[in-house]
């Protein structure tokens, strides 16, 4: 028999999070020692963000006691699932999650990690999330070289982040991916979102109104890469304080009865 000679990105790694599927190219270096990307993070310190996980544990919590099990919680740019696999962990018995993630080879490593951490109130979409459902043409990174694929834009723009590598977004670099809205979801329930799809925030949030105005959610929204003036205005609109978390904007109803048992400390980045 002859083998065949090929690289292996993905590989399986003893986390904090558990058992991860992730990849060893996950990294953008600023220099020679300073660098970010989900995997770089897990790679040098066995985890990914864990402030923001245990504040977010400490959110669903505190909606389960007030409003009951069957919490429900949407992880959208959910990358390898690292908040995913932690929610669903720490809901098991008393509440879900549903996963969104658009770059396909990404999207296997979430549902693979879901399944190899036996997490069955967690389901994983493989979809970009939109102001509208229909198709999306996005570009596919080269998942064999460096670069921070959480950090990947699906949409061209002059202000495109360099991840590590260039990003080819004709159409011949490109795939088409289903366009979801988390109204399109008809959810009965949902008490919380984590929206980190790299600029596409606005246009999440635009499919999200209806069941926004119905469920009125707990919501962390990534501002990096959003007009942050638009963001806060319309978090107003609908009701919400808002408190800076590092580079995320968290978002609480006014009338959330969670609001007075919470001590929220918000940080800069």
């Amino acid at each position: 028999m002859t083998f065949i000679s090929r690289p292996l990105p993905f590989v399986l790694a003893s986390s904090n999070h558990g058992t991860m599927i992730v990849n060893r190219n996950d990294y953008h270096m600023l220099n020679e020692t300073q660098g970010y990307g989900v995997g770089h993070q897990i790679f040098q310190s066995s985890q990914f963000d864990p402030h923001e996980v245990a504040m977010v544990l400490q959110l669903l919590t505190l909606r389960r006691e007030v409003f009951g099990e069957g919490v429900v919680a949407l992880d959208t740019g959910a990358n390898i699932g690292v908040h995913t696999i932690e929610w669903a962990r720490h809901m098991h018995g008393w509440g879900e999650v549903i996963a969104i993630e658009a770059q396909e080879r990404i999207y296997y490593a979430l549902a693979g990690n879901i399944a190899i951490n036996n997490c069955f109130n967690a389901s994983a979409r493989y979809a970009a999330l939109g102001a509208k459902e229909g198709e999306l043409k996005i570009p596919r990174p080269d998942y064999l070289k460096p670069a921070s694929f959480g950090s990947l834009e699906l949409r061209q723009s002059a202000r495109n982040e360099f991840i590590g590598q260039p990003i080819d977004y004709s159409a011949q670099g490109s795939q088409t991916v289903r366009m979801i809205t988390v109204d399109g979801l008809q959810l009965s329930r949902l008490d919380f979102i984590k929206m980190d799809i790299e600029g596409m925030e606005l246009e999440g949030l635009a499919g999200a109104f209806k069941t926004i105005e119905a469920h009125k959610p707990q919501m962390l929204i990534e501002s990096l890469k959003t007009d942050a003036q638009a963001l806060r205005s319309l978090l107003e609109r609908h009701g919400y304080k808002q408190y800076q978390m590092g580079i995320n904007v968290l978002a609480i109803h006014a009338n959330d009865p969670t609001l007075s048992k919470m001590t929220i400390t918000p940080y800069s980045a």
